[in-house]
């Protein structure tokens, strides 16, 4: 079976010699496609040309002759009704002496067909039946076979003359009734294969069609058409007839301009689909390039949850200015000011929720109380990176006088001392300070200063980070976060940004403090308010007060460590008695005595029942502590401390 495209190329061949008025074969068209490189058979081209003939793609002003050229093989002439085959030559280069007899070479004419032919076609004559066909072409030795497919009568044997075309005289009475007899006899004697308006629907066949004229004939007879209608049709085909070659013209040249308009849209699109991937792939290698260079000069992205604001710019150089602080906008400007690179500084700041190691080291001491504490301690790069924060930021920022906790000249004497002699101490604690304190405050912290949304968000990375859970997968350990980003406990800016994100917490207790004559100061997470005889009615309210006050701040009250304190117990603040002055509890001292006393006879070490890492180092800062409160005695513990051995 031939593809559409072979048939699509054979149909252009035939109609462009059809609108030429050639004649042809075809083997002549065959070879025409073969030449544009089609695989193409004689026979399928034979079939091909066949069909458009038999389907009026030709048009009914060409006509098909049979011709005999003394041999086997009888081909099909194609050509326009009223021209003789005599006249044909082959315009193909295929058919030559080799493949013809003399004198039937297809550049020359026709031999008459009165030459007798061959009883068995021999080698040549065996080559023109496969060049030109045979076999359905139906030979008709002797004779030439016009356009009605009936033979020539016997006295036009030998002669190649064609019979010419049917007058159009119509006349009603050419259309006579015939009985039902008369046509069924008729209609068994007329060939149909051989009739070229076989079939087809696209024609009104001539009146000299006998099979036309028996149809015409049968209608009349039962009365479907009169023969005036019947010539009437036939006059409206003789018409179409006439005008149908110029249309046949006009749609091969319309196929043609198609054929050309699509080849040249199939290059227009070619070209802007090429033009497209050239485009896309520049713009492609561009945007490759301009991430890489941002890459290398600016950050844009964090992690998840913390990148929103990354490309806010603007900070309020007046203010930084007049806080003494350094005027940073953007994260190579932070970057230059910490001595990193800005892929350095991406990969400190940058927050992951599961980790193969991050960039603190975490460990768990015991508590007074009771479990453990989790510190984190950061690594050497963050961590010197946190102290210039620390220096160049934060210590340079003020803080409530209510607090106490890691400010400068400020400490657990200082937070004591408001409380001494009071009639009643109340001490409350924050639960979880430190860890409580997440991202977003932080940012806002920085964000207050000053600084543009972009740098505030780094700083708060770099002083944050979020609770971690060791967990193995497919044998890999990772570090997963099991909570938001807070302040860790270890990291050096932790209780200066707190006493910063306390502030609002500082006022307002200081308010209600101030508004009932009592005594108020905070040391980190530990709160204590104090007052005289009148606070003893009110302590239930101020109890209240201060865990709602909390609350509305973002904290909350650790019930279990809430104290009420009055004068009968021993007050302590911050570790320090208070009742009369601020003093180390006798508990304390006569531990310490107990401790220095059995080191002189059994040894330091002896003595380390709670298994301190540095007993030694931790003796003196228990001595340090006493040294707060009582400097002369715990000079006398630091002598005996340094005489015994370890």
């Amino acid at each position: 079976m031939t593809d559409s495209t072979t048939r699509q190329v054979v149909s252009q061949l035939v109609l462009n010699q059809v609108a030429a008025g050639a004649m042809f074969t075809a083997y002549d068209i065959t070879l025409q496609a073969r030449g544009r490189g089609m695989q193409l058979r004689h026979g399928e081209g034979r079939d091909l040309v066949h069909e458009l003939f038999n389907t009026g793609r030709m048009g009914t002003d060409y006509t098909r002759t049979v011709v005999d050229l003394g041999t086997d093989a009888n081909p099909m002439v194609y050509h326009r009704r009223g021209d003789s085959p005599r006249t044909y030559q082959s315009g193909s280069t295929g058919a030559t002496a080799a493949s013809a007899p003399p004198g039937a070479l297809p550049t020359q004419p026709f031999p008459p067909a009165a030459a007798p032919p061959a009883n068995t076609p021999g080698l040549i004559g065996r080559l023109v039946k496969g060049l030109f066909g045979g076999g359905k072409d139906q030979p008709i030795v002797g004779r030439v076979v016009g356009d009605g497919g009936n033979a020539a009568s016997g006295d036009d044997v030998g002669a190649l003359a064609l019979r010419p075309p049917a007058s159009l005289d119509l006349d009603a009475s050419d259309f006579l009734p015939i009985s039902r007899d008369d046509l069924m006899s008729a209609a068994k004697t007329t060939t149909l294969w051989g009739n070229p308006w076989f079939g087809r629907r696209d024609i009104i066949p001539p009146i000299g069609d006998p099979r036309t004229k028996l149809i015409d004939r049968a209608m009349v007879a039962r009365g479907i058409l009169t023969p005036d209608q019947l010539a009437e049709i036939h006059r409206i085909g003789a018409d179409m007839d006439h005008y149908r070659p110029t249309q046949i013209l006009i749609e091969s040249q319309a196929h043609s301009a198609g054929r050309s308009a699509i080849e040249v849209d199939d290059k227009r699109k070619a070209e802007e689909k090429a033009k497209k991937k050239a485009e896309a792939k520049e713009r492609k290698e561009k945007r490759q390039s301009d991430i890489a260079e941002r890459k290398a000069t600016d950050i844009v992205f964090l992690g998840r949850g913390v990148s929103g604001q990354l490309h806010l710019r603007d900070s309020d150089a007046e203010k930084l200015a007049a806080a003494d602080l350094p005027i940073l906008s953007t994260p190579a400007e932070l970057a230059s000011a910490l001595g990193l690179t800005i892929s350095k500084l991406r990969w400190l700041a940058f927050h992951n929720d599961v980790a193969t190691r991050t960039h603190y080291v975490r460990f768990e001491i015991p508590k007074r109380s009771g479990g453990t504490r989790q510190l984190s301690s950061p690594h050497k790069l963050l961590a010197e990176k946190q102290r210039w924060i620390l220096k160049e930021i934060l210590n340079k920022l003020p803080v409530e006088d209510s607090a106490h906790g890691f400010v400068r000249d400020r400490d657990i004497l200082t937070n004591a001392i408001p409380h001494v002699g009071k009639d009643v101490v109340l001490n409350m604690d924050l639960e979880n300070f430190f860890p409580s304190i997440g991202f977003p405050r932080v940012r806002q912290v920085f964000k207050g200063l000053g600084y543009s949304p972009a740098v505030a968000t780094i700083l708060a990375l770099l002083c944050t980070e979020s609770p971690r859970r060791a967990v193995t997968y497919a044998g890999q350990p990772y570090l997963v976060a099991s909570g938001p980003r807070g302040l860790p406990q270890g990291a050096c800016t932790s209780p200066a940004i707190s006493n910063q994100v306390a502030k609002r917490l500082d006022r307002r207790v200081q308010g209600l403090a101030t508004k009932f004559g009592v005594a108020f100061t905070r040391y980190a997470d530990d709160m204590t308010v104090s007052g005289g005889a009148e606070m003893t009615t009110r302590i239930g309210y101020m109890m209240a007060k201060l865990r709602h006050i909390a609350e509305d701040e973002g904290f909350v009250i650790n019930r279990s460590k809430t104290r009420v304190l009055r004068r009968n117990t021993a007050q302590i603040v911050t570790g320090l008695v208070v009742n009369d002055k601020p003093t180390v509890s006798r508990t304390q001292l006569r531990r310490i005595r107990a401790i220095l006393h059995h080191a002189h006879h059994d040894g330091l070490s002896a003595q380390n029942r709670e298994q301190h890492a540095n007993f030694r180092a931790w003796m003196q800062g228990m001595i340090a502590f006493v040294a707060m409160t009582r400097p002369e005695l715990a000079k006398d513990f630091l002598a005996q401390l340094q005489s015994v051995r370890d």
